[in-house]
Order: structure tokens, then sequence, then C-alpha cells
């Protein structure tokens, strides 16, 4: 088997309970590994303002820091556009992700696929209810837009091509959402994804999503991604919306003879024809700007 190279990038903020033992498993597993020649670890300290930076430096990490704290996918940027080698490995910094598993996801990629994605079983995590309402739902949106099942969106463990993703930059998250985004993007462009089941272990520390604020962030590049790669369907989900509300008014007036139902659900039948006009509009908008960028 032909042996590669490969960058391992870690962003962290305040991990430096964590982020040595890390780091030395990460040197552990790919000093191990038989196919693995070459390899780097890049840590982006995001800001900490614990001793992180310092801890991963001991640990024989590279590091690159940021003066302040900018986001996740602020720091995973950067460490790609770093890294040396062009076979990508991203996964956090605070011991959740087994990195004992990055030579399964590595055999995976070399199959040809474009992403490698740890997908974590739901027996091996726990979240709170409203954390499994909100990934449900981000999970359907993703489905939905792309029809393929995907059991874990946006899962930090991954492996990827640096050349590939640099080209999608311009359309992955600063912050959070960039492993959601990345997984949306490469389906909506027919790309190659793979799933490995992982497990995943109880951090050390505390999270540092904000889970309101992050997960509205993700939604909105959820939104603006599939306005831009797949339009329709985001107009699609509004029309089955506005199906169902125009059902409920019709169904509403049938029963109480109320009349405002009718009008009601008039103005919602009305509603589904100009969203399909629209999306009809913006899928030819977005084959013209495809046409264009590859001119």
């Amino acid at each position: 088997m032909e042996k590669i190279n490969i960058s391992v990038v870690s962003p962290a903020y305040n991990e430096e309970s964590a982020v040595s033992e890390t780091v030395n498993a990460i040197h552990d597993i790919c000093g191990r590994c038989d196919f693995i020649d070459k390899y780097e670890i890049i840590v982006v300290d995001d800001g900490s303002t614990d001793g992180t930076l310092t801890r991963a430096q001991e640990a024989g990490a590279t590091v690159i820091p940021h003066l302040s704290n900018s986001g996740y996918g602020k720091s995973l940027k950067d460490g790609i556009l770093a890294a040396t080698y062009d076979t990508i490995v991203i996964t956090d910094s605070d011991g959740t992700y087994p990195v004992d598993q990055i030579p399964r996801l590595l055999k995976q990629y070399r199959r040809g696929y474009d992403l490698v994605v740890g997908a974590r079983q739901k027996d091996s995590y726990k979240e709170s209810f409203l954390k499994s309402i909100l990934r449900v739902i981000l999970r359907f949106l993703v489905g939905f837009a792309t029809g393929a099942k995907i059991p874990d969106v946006n899962s930090g463990l991954r492996v990827f091509s640096r050349e590939t993703v640099i080209s999608y930059f311009n359309h992955l998250c600063n912050t959070f959402s960039f492993s959601s985004s990345q997984t949306l993007a490469y389906l909506l462009t027919s790309r190659y994804v793979c799933y490995v089941p992982i497990d995943y272990r109880e951090r050390t520390g505390r999270s540092k999503v904000c889970l309101f604020r992050d997960m509205l962030r993700t939604l909105q590049y959820i939104v603006f991604q599939i306005l831009y790669y797949n339009p329709i369907k985001l107009f699609l989900i509004l029309i089955a919306f506005s199906m169902i509300l125009a059902l409920f008014s019709f169904t509403f007036s049938l029963i109480t003879g109320i009349a405002l139902g009718y009008f009601l659900g008039l103005i919602c039948i009305i509603n589904c024809g100009l969203l399909l006009a629209l999306g009809l509009l913006s899928e030819q908008l977005r084959q013209l700007m495809m046409h264009d960028d590859s001119r």
C-alpha cells in the first residue's frame, strides 16, 4: 500500500486541560500507522486566555495563534491554508473524538471519496432535548435538500482534500457551522461522501457552543447554501407549508362555517403559485451563474 502524507488540523479555544493529550494521541496513532509516511499536527489557538498555546507547543504541535476568538470555522480555514499536505484530517482538541479512528477514515478516503466523516453513534453521546430537536430539524433540511441520508451532518472528525475544500471557502461558515456547511456543499455539488461510525466521548471542560445562537447561524448557512446550489428545494419546502396551511384553513371553514378560513386558504393557494414561479426563476438564475463560472 502506497504511503501518504497528512496534515491534522485541530482548532482549540481554552482547551489547556485536553489539548496535550489530544496532540500526543495523534502523534501516537500517526507514528504507528503503517501507511502514513509524513504527518504534521496544526493546532489553531483561537484567542485562548489559558495555557492552550503553550501546552500544544510542548506536545509538539505547530501552533497558529489568533489574537482574539474568531470562530471554529475561521480556525479550521487558517489551519487548512497553513497545511503542508493535501490530505487534511480535522478533529477537535477537547478529547471528544477518537483520534485512533483516523486510519479507518483514511482508508475510506483513499478509495476515492471526496469527504469521509466520522459519524457519531447516537448511543455514544448524550444531548439535551432541545439540542436533539434542533439536530433533527438540521438533518431534515440537509437530507431534503440533498436527497441523501445523512447520519451525522456536523461531526468534527473528517478527512478531505485541501485543494478541494479551499474552492468552497467562500461558502463555508466561519463559526460552529463549518462542518454542516461543508457536508451540504459537497453533497449539493455531487461529491462522494462516506460516513464511518465512531464513538464519541464526554468532553474535557465546558462546551464553547452557544446552542441557540450557533444553531441559528447553522440554519442561516444551510438556507444560504440551498439557495446557492439548489434553490428549488427551499421553495418546495415553503410551498408544502403553504399547502398544509391552506388545507387547515379550508377544513376550519368547513367545520365552523366561518368564511375567513376560505379566504386564508385561497391566499395560501395563490402564494403557492407565486413561490413556484420564484423557485423556477431562482433555478434559472443559478444555472446562468454556474454557466458563467464554468466559462
